[in-house]
């Protein structure tokens, strides 16, 4: 029997209620056991906020002015109820639910409409990203409302949590890998590796619902499905990094670029950025590079793309996310920025997956079929003075920092370990999101140009406030970000605004201090933007634990209060 979206809606209530994480992990694990074979990925993707699974390349791409507008015609309620009720919870998700309750569609859908499945949401959601071209906008309105105007007040309220990706249960990957295996009687370890080689943990619940651990057992990598990236922990300087890896560590120039992962089988070569998102179309000279040089039938490869100037020095990091927005006259910008490629590892090559190869063994095989394409400049070294001189080389060249991986490593897809760190000879910079922003004065009085900055909370997903800045962008750069943020905007407060948490900054900042002023405790002094990060998601940005941990080694030297 079809199992109902508000059968998944009640118990992402439940999963709100408590945060007990075993108790969590056991609601999730019977409903598992509970769904038929084609609602597991659905539904597991759901639970987690995502409409689709991570690997697949199908957006919803509908704004919150869009979806805003959409709930105020399902609704024809008085769209102040939402806005206090915003004000008073501070979660769009419980916001919708109150305004579908104070007006009569909760009970007419109740009472009237058939029930909305798991399997009907997810076809809903795919003829919403299906819609595209001329009328997409009207076409995909249309659309939600007929998915909202089906659902129960409940229901609403998850619905508008996973239209915007942000489902604030406290139900996390980790959480969801346990439960799988507890409701397949599957061991840990085989659920853990196989996420980390599909890159999505729904489609490795709906293969344990369906073969159990011998399905599980076979999963490999597959050719133009993108996996998610090994991520790295930072170090604070050489020092630190070779003490963490027990001496001898591969040092590597950390490029001012971004992030790719390449498939290709024969001649059909795809790019696919930090978030997923294939990028082919807007790198054509990497795809002939790969096509050139790369002679093995399939292979996995990771790689670097700088922007790069005439002379071949790199240039900073918007310049190269201009190329990765570009889908038309991608020509022209070819001319316009140039780009180059650096390899530094290899995942899968002709059928057999290499993650599990030391690190060492992965960059032998890379060289020796790279062919010309550059690989990342490493020194192999267990001397301090030797590894400080060469990240001292590596900025004077124009880039970040260093990469240190233990030689011995293996890759590990979608989690970040001390395995890879990063040393940048600055106070690290924090990838923070934009939860709200002020007009400005003077000349800036139309633009959205004082932005409020957040970290998430890793325990409970809420974003916390840790400064504002007005200082980083260009004119230009402000009115696209204050276009951008209309769009993401909930609630307006005079010359302030409210928006969804969407949009990732890197930010600079002198240091940390102790603050009464936010509810974290912290805040950051001298806060300025230096760039936009389109490659990150809100997921991805830094952790109010990580900004206490920084916030902590400032004072290893010298005294402080601590935060509570």
């Amino acid at each position: 029997m079809p199992t109902s979206f508000k059968t998944l809606a009640e118990l992402c209530e439940k999963l709100e209620a408590t945060n007990k994480r075993l108790l969590m992990m056991s609601l999730v694990a019977e409903f598992l056991n509970s769904l038929e074979p084609e609602e597991v990925e659905p539904a597991v993707s759901m639970l987690l906020g995502r409409s689709f699974p991570k690997w697949s390349q199908q957006t919803l791409d509908v704004s919150w002015a869009t979806l805003s507008k959409t709930i105020k015609n399902v609704t024809k309620a008085d769209w102040k109820v939402f806005l206090e009720a915003f004000g008073e919870t501070g979660d769009m998700g419980s916001a919708t639910k109150i305004l579908f309750e104070s007006s009569k569609v909760d009970k007419q859908s109740t009472l009237f409409e058939r029930k909305l499945t798991i399997v009907e949401a997810r076809r809903g959601f795919e003829a919403i990203a299906g819609t595209v071209g001329s009328g997409s906008k009207e076409k995909k309105q249309r659309l939600i409302e007929a998915l909202l105007g089906s659902a129960s007040s409940l229901e609403a309220k998850y619905l508008a949590k996973i239209f915007i990706g942000e489902m604030r249960t406290g139900f996390y990957e980790g959480l969801m890998e346990q439960a799988v295996s507890k409701a397949f009687q599957i061991p840990l370890a085989i659920v853990e590796k196989a996420s980390m080689t599909v890159g999505d943990v729904g489609e490795v619940a709906a293969i344990g619902k369906n073969e159990g651990k011998e399905g599980l057992l076979k999963i490999g990598f597959e050719v133009f499905r993108p996996v998610g990236l090994m991520l790295a922990q930072t170090a604070s300087d050489v020092v630190e990094a070779l003490k963490e890896h027990g001496g001898e560590s591969a040092f590597e120039y950390k490029l001012d670029g971004a992030r790719i992962q390449i498939h290709k089988r024969d001649d059909d070569v795809r790019i696919f950025s930090r978030r997923l998102t294939n990028v082919t179309a807007s790198l054509p000279e990497i795809v002939q590079v790969v096509q050139k040089n790369v002679k093995a039938e399939e292979a996995i490869l990771e790689g670097e793309v700088i922007a790069v100037d005439s002379k071949g020095y790199p240039v900073p990091f918007q310049y190269l996310m201009r190329r990765f927005k570009r889908v038309h006259a991608v020509q022209d910008m070819v001319e316009k920025v140039p780009v180059a490629l650096y390899l530094f590892d290899i995942l899968y090559l002709n059928g057999e997956s290499l993650i599990s190869f030391p690190y060492t063994r992965r960059r032998k095989i890379l060289t020796e079929n790279a062919e010309e394409i550059p690989l990342s400049k490493q020194l192999v070294t267990d001397e301090m003075k030797e590894a400080e001189r060469f990240l001292e080389e590596a900025i004077d060249a124009g880039h970040e920092g260093l990469m240190v991986k233990k030689l011995d490593s293996e890759y590990t897809p979608g989690m970040r370990g001390k395995r890879w760190l990063k040393i940048k000879p600055v106070l690290e910079p924090l990838d923070l999101v934009i939860v709200a922003a002020e007009y400005g004065y003077g000349r800036r009085h139309e633009w959205l140009s004082n932005y409020y900055l957040a970290a998430r909370d890793a325990e409970t997903d809420e974003f916390l406030m840790v400064g504002k800045t007005f200082k980083g962008l260009t004119d230009a750069e402000i009115i696209i970000m204050t276009k951008r943020l209309k769009e993401l905007t909930i609630k307006e407060e005079g010359r302030r605004v409210i928006v969804v948490p969407q949009v990732v900054v890197e930010i600079l900042y002198n240091e940390i201090q102790k603050s009464p002023k936010y509810k974290c405790g912290m805040a950051l002094r001298f806060a300025r933007i230096s760039r936009i990060r389109e490659d990150k998601t809100p997921e991805e940005a830094d952790t109010i634990q990580r900004v206490r941990e920084i916030y902590e080694k400032q004072f290893l030297k010298k005294g402080t209060y601590k935060t509570s």
